[in-house]
């Protein structure tokens, strides 16, 4: 009874979404929150609906309480929430193009090639003409996508039948590859760079609304086409033979999710520096819990992954304050013994 009631419960899509949202909503709230300055969620729900309606704010607001909102917390937990996002649907993506749980934005590669376009535009001081504030996330989607289009060109010449292990260590290699060149760069350079290992290790720390304003264009561009794309992968993913004969143009569908994944990867690198392993947890637990519809899952991989950054952002600042940890140390954290299990459970699998 218990585990029909169970099935059934995480069966119904509607709660599913309620869920997501619910869990996306209260993270937001405890960002806002939880500091060294505790604000009440009363306050909070007052300081952004009086910036919203434009209302004058009661006199019972504290102004430091309203300051400390509007111009650090807030701007930080939307920012966490979009990158966090970005990066689980486009793990979600490029886990259902691969048709493998263990393929991530991280684990390809492509956030490392994000971080090597991000860091060659700041060490050579490149502006794009009219692009401004825009030059990084661009660079940064640009190498991302070469990155992916290497490394599943490469993976070719090693495997003609591209198995999903290959192209994962061939990620894997281009990683530590564009890892150990950036870290050349840091080393080549003074003390003007130096402050990018920081940036490197993952944090949305004293980014202001101006960095909202950069990653959400690509966001909405990014997502949207993955969201249109939902269909084409739930047919890749029994394989691209199947997903020919029912009418899917595979190459072509191929292609343009790896651009949006790209879009979405070197966005959110531009804006927070490599955070590992949230394309890879986010998806995977999605699944387990609400099914491999990619019409669901992917937009269920939005608020998740949101919540998950917001969530892993908090503990970043709060753990062992004063001192704040990069975000990218909690994800990793968190990440990598999910990323053991997944792969202890599929050799399971394989030899069962």
């Amino acid at each position: 009874m218990l585990k029909q009631f169970t099935r059934k419960f995480l069966n119904n899509k509607g709660v599913a979404y309620l869920t997501a949202f619910i869990f996306l909503i209260i993270t937001m709230l405890m960002g806002i929150s939880i500091g060294t300055v505790s604000v009440p969620a009363l306050d909070i729900v007052k300081i952004i609906g009086s910036e919203i309606f434009r209302l004058a704010p009661s006199g019972e607001i504290d102004p430091m309480h309203a300051n400390i909102v509007m111009n650090i917390r807030l701007p930080r937990v939307i920012l966490a929430g979009i990158v966090g996002a970005s990066l689980a649907i486009a793990g979600a993506a490029f886990q259902g193009l691969l048709r493998n749980p263990l393929a991530d934005p991280y684990t390809l590669g492509v956030s490392s090639g994000a971080s090597v376009g991000a860091v060659l535009t700041l060490f050579f001081g490149i502006s794009i003409p009219f692009a401004g504030a825009f030059t990084l996330p661009l660079l940064s989607i640009l190498f991302a996508f070469v990155t992916i289009f290497v490394v599943l060109i490469f993976a070719r010449q090693i495997d003609r039948s591209m198995k999903v292990e290959t192209i994962i260590l061939t990620g894997i290699i281009f990683s530590s590859f564009l890892g150990a060149f950036i870290s050349l760069m840091i080393a080549l350079t003074g003390d003007e760079l130096r402050q990018i290992i920081g940036w490197l290790l993952g944090s949305v720390s004293m980014r202001g609304w101006e960095y909202i304003k950069i990653i959400l264009p690509f966001f909405l561009i990014g997502s949207v086409i993955l969201l249109a794309n939902s269909r084409e992968l739930n047919a890749m993913s029994f394989g691209e033979e199947r997903a020919q004969h029912i009418g899917v143009n595979v190459q072509r569908r191929k292609m343009v999710i790896l651009f949006a994944g790209s879009i979405l990867t070197g966005a959110a690198v531009a804006v927070s520096g490599t955070i590992g392993f949230v394309g890879l947890v986010i998806p995977h637990l999605t699944r387990l819990l609400w099914g491999p519809d990619h019409l669901h899952l992917l937009p269920l991989s939005i608020m998740t992954g949101g919540g998950f950054l917001i969530l892993a952002d908090l503990v970043a600042r709060t753990i062992i304050s004063p001192t704040e940890l990069p975000i990218g140390v909690i994800t990793a954290l968190i990440g990598a013994p999910v990323f053991a299990m997944i792969l202890m459970k599929r050799r399971v699998e394989r030899r069962g």
